[in-house]
């Protein structure tokens, strides 16, 4: 999957599509990512705080890091994040996006305390003016956690972990979490999405882990994925 833009075989400085090998060869459920950071210092620091330790207000900056990030792929014209689009080439107009966080299980969410994929999705809705549905998609299944698991890992704790609130479903949605590593978790979230009917899914992060090799991309810029 397409790491952050920046000035190695990786860049993508205009927002345009670039597409990784791996996304060439086994194209992802969602159309495209905006990533507002390359996961590393001060977001590794950062995110895990908001993440684990219930720092609300590195969920703030991280929110408006990732509202920047969305709004100049926006304006970049990479991402129709608030008007209508074509779902592909000549497709049908689809309205703007429903904004939906990555859920946690209950368990988890009763541990924590908090979402923090919803605590970020929140001000992007409100600063967007984007409708924000939290109840549409539910995790069902306590998986392990994804840490020090490696892609087909992931993929295979991930299995059937989701499911779509029954009922009239919005045809574009957004899926807004805090990192994608490996792309399993908010992958098998976009195709229960798609395999509901959801006619297109994007997914929006604060920060993009890189892939071995990428390790000269910058540390911000929005990159945007298409697939």
């Amino acid at each position: 999957m397409t790491p952050q833009a920046g000035p190695d075989k990786y860049s993508d400085p205009g927002f345009s599509p670039r597409f990784c090998p791996d996304c060439r060869e086994s194209p992802p459920p969602f159309a495209r990512t905006v990533a507002a950071c390359r996961y590393g210092f001060p977001l590794d620091r950062l995110l895990p705080r908001f993440k684990f330790h219930a720092d609300l207000a590195a969920g703030r900056l991280a929110a408006q890091l990732l509202g920047d990030a969305v709004a100049a792929a926006d304006a970049a014209g990479a991402v129709g994040a608030f008007e209508a689009v074509g779902a592909v080439a000549a497709g049908p107009v689809l309205p703007p996006p429903v904004l939906v966080p990555l859920p946690l299980h209950t368990a988890r969410l009763r541990e924590r305390g908090y979402d923090q994929a919803l605590e970020l999705a929140r001000p992007l809705a409100r600063r967007f003016g984007l409708l924000l549905r939290a109840d549409l998609l539910r995790r069902v299944r306590a998986t392990a956690p994804q840490t020090g698991l490696h892609a087909g890992e992931r993929r295979r704790n991930l299995a059937g972990a989701f499911v779509v609130r029954p009922g009239p479903l919005p045809p574009r949605v957004v899926l807004v979490d805090d990192v994608m590593t490996t792309g399993a978790s908010l992958g098998e979230a976009a195709a229960t999405l798609r395999a509901a009917g959801v006619a297109q899914v994007e997914v929006w992060v604060v920060a993009r882990a890189l892939p071995p090799g990428a390790a000269g991309a910058s540390d911000a810029g929005g990159a945007v994925q298409s697939a």
